[in-house]
């Protein structure tokens, strides 16, 4: 199984630092915007989780900068999901340039907690059904 998304933007000019460069802190930040709106469209975005008494703090994520992005410069931002969670969510991320070129590749955990009691727990139902089917529907 593998579910693949892709996501641009424009880095403002507040995602710039002193360099020109999109601040590095920055490549986290389009991550989790392009992980959400992933989410958003198999129906299972944050507020639509929190909503079920369930939150999912990120327990890892690791990047890899490999060319800098510019301010104003369409970024691509492609989100993978490439195995069925039981317990946790990865993410895989690849941002490019719009000819190709590598920005930079950066892979996050998800887990699923119970608002309550801050508790992990499985990968609730809601969420297997939901990624199942968009997994179907996308090949």
């Amino acid at each position: 199984m593998i579910i693949t998304d892709t996501f641009s933007l424009r880095p403002r000019y507040s995602d710039v630092d002193q360099m020109g460069y999109v601040y590095h802190a920055n490549h986290v930040s389009f991550c989790h915007q392009a992980r959400t709106e992933l989410m958003r469209k198999m129906n299972i975005h944050d507020k639509a989780v929190e909503d079920k008494g369930i939150m999912m703090p990120v327990i890892d994520f690791n990047i890899k900068y490999k060319n800098p992005a510019f301010y104003d410069d369409e970024i691509f931002i492609t989100t993978t999901i490439s195995e069925m969670p039981k317990t946790r969510l990865k993410f895989s991320f690849e941002l490019k340039d719009p000819e190709g070129k590598l920005l930079s590749k950066a892979e996050s955990t998800v887990v699923f907690v119970k608002t309550e009691t801050r508790y992990p727990m499985i990968v609730p139902d809601f969420v297997v059904d939901a990624i199942s089917k968009f997994a179907v529907g996308s090949l």
